[in-house]
């Protein structure tokens, strides 16, 4: 187990999965010993450039007592960024996507270190990585936790690696949970992932409330995006610009468009099901404009429990780091001081129905997430650079994912297959069949 010296056994506060025995339940929290005497815990970053990643890196300098990043990952489009994230933070290992940039990084880590007066011997010169691997290599590293912050289905074999390296996995990749289904779950033993999603990581603080019996439904809640309220007609001309300008959250294209339509809050849906063992129809969603809860647990007694605080994935983050531990002044608490008005509404599937094809697709399980989630990002593509109308991107996956299920596709990959049979291979061919097939209906 790498750099761990010690596991203390806690009672889980939520289950990855159901169990026969619940004794089996239990959560190891992994806590390493450094030489100095301080307890602190090593972490990779995969992901380091993007929202993520940035924000880790802030609660991680703030808290050079508890955390220390050994390695760095990114996919290489910002060398300059990630060579200051290498000096700052001291990682051993550095590595970038770009099978291409292996060099250009190591030269702007030199130039960067010259330009903030250090000389060789101040800083730690890192082992550079480079190539479409590298993220699962550096995933697979002895550490004991990995910050999985990447975006997209390409976060799959990542994610496996980190599982099967023993490490606690910090999930922010929604996407490798939701395609994987199954192969991941199966993987984890309980507790080892931890959820970094704002709802998820909600929800696992909520759950610490009572026991998995005395729960009646998880309740998601939903910023509405920039389009809460309009109708199916209004949403018709929606433009590109309109749709990235979200009312709450700094976030990258992909996943502000997804908050947009709601696929967001779809994959969530499935997510929450993966995560903690309850039934779809135990999954609520419900839209909240102010983004002040994150989510909430509804128990059979009529109480509902709830998470709240200001719209900052540093709380998230720094629990996923941290977890079961909480990191004291990892982010903003609400102003109890000043009035505030709190809505709720619910969700018009009519006009987004995102929530609703991901419930069917999750309850197909298989390889239908992956179609699900790699048609939507060719959609989303498609929508961005203009061949696609903004209704056209759910009306567009739900074919492919229709003809995926119902066997009228064709080609390799194209076959649906079952949670039973349901191998990494399975899900990448899925993959790899949507996205040509979701581009050959646009076009038509």
């Amino acid at each position: 187990m790498g750099r761990i010296a010690r596991a203390i056994e806690r009672e889980p506060p939520f289950n990855l999965r159901r169990f026969d025995d619940p004794q089996k339940a239990s959560a190891h929290v992994l806590v390493s010993v450094r030489h100095n005497g301080r307890v602190t815990r090593d972490i990779v970053l995969l992901g380091s450039t993007g929202s993520i990643g940035t924000q880790a890196l802030d609660i991680i300098s703030r808290n050079p007592e508890r955390f220390r990043v050994v390695a760095l990952a990114a996919g290489g489009s910002d060398l300059k960024a990630l060579a200051g994230q290498a000096l700052d933070t001291g990682a051993e290992v550095v590595g970038v996507a770009d099978p291409d940039a292996a060099i250009a990084l190591a030269l702007t880590i030199d130039q960067e270190a010259r330009h903030r007066g250090l000389r060789p011997g101040e800083f730690v010169i890192p082992q550079v990585l480079a190539g479409p691997t590298v993220a699962t290599d550096i995933a697979g590293m002895e550490c004991d936790v990995v910050l999985n912050g990447m975006t997209g289905s390409v976060g799959l074999k990542p994610t496996l690696a980190a599982l099967n390296s023993g490490a606690i996995l910090a999930l922010a990749n929604k996407e490798s949970l939701v395609v994987g289904g199954k192969v991941v779950t199966s993987a984890a033993r309980p507790g080892q992932i931890v959820p970094v999603d704002s709802e998820h990581s909600a929800l696992a603080q909520a759950l610490r409330a009572g026991k998995e019996a005395e729960v009646a439904r998880l309740v998601l809640t939903a910023s509405g995006g920039p389009f809460r309220g309009w109708t199916s007609d209004q949403l018709a001309d929606v433009t590109p610009s309109q749709a990235l300008a979200h009312p709450t959250w700094k976030m990258g294209p992909v996943v502000t468009i997804n908050s947009a339509t709601l696929v967001n809050k779809g994959l969530e849906v499935i997510e929450a099901h993966l995560l903690f063992g309850f039934d779809y129809a135990k999954i609520a969603t419900v839209v909240h404009p102010q983004s002040i809860v994150h989510s909430m647990v509804e128990f059979v007694d009529g109480s509902t429990i709830t998470q709240a605080s200001p719209p900052d994935m540093r709380m998230p983050i720094s629990l996923g780091l941290g977890w079961p531990d909480r990191v004291p002044g990892a982010a903003s608490a609400c102003d109890w001081s000043q009035a505030a008005t709190w809505e709720f509404y619910p969700l018009d599937e009519a006009a987004f129905p995102a929530v609703r094809i991901a419930r069917e697709v999750g309850a197909l399980a298989g390889t239908a997430p992956a179609v699900f989630n790699a048609a939507n990002e060719e959609c989303v593509a498609a929508f961005l650079d203009g061949s696609l109308a903004f209704p056209g991107i759910l009306s567009t996956v739900e074919r492919v994912v229709a003809h995926h299920v119902e066997g009228t596709a064709a080609g390799e990959g194209s076959d649906f297959v079952s949670d039973e049979q349901l191998t990494v291979d399975a899900v990448l061919a899925a993959e790899a069949w949507a996205r040509p097939a979701a581009r050959e209906l646009i076009g038509g």
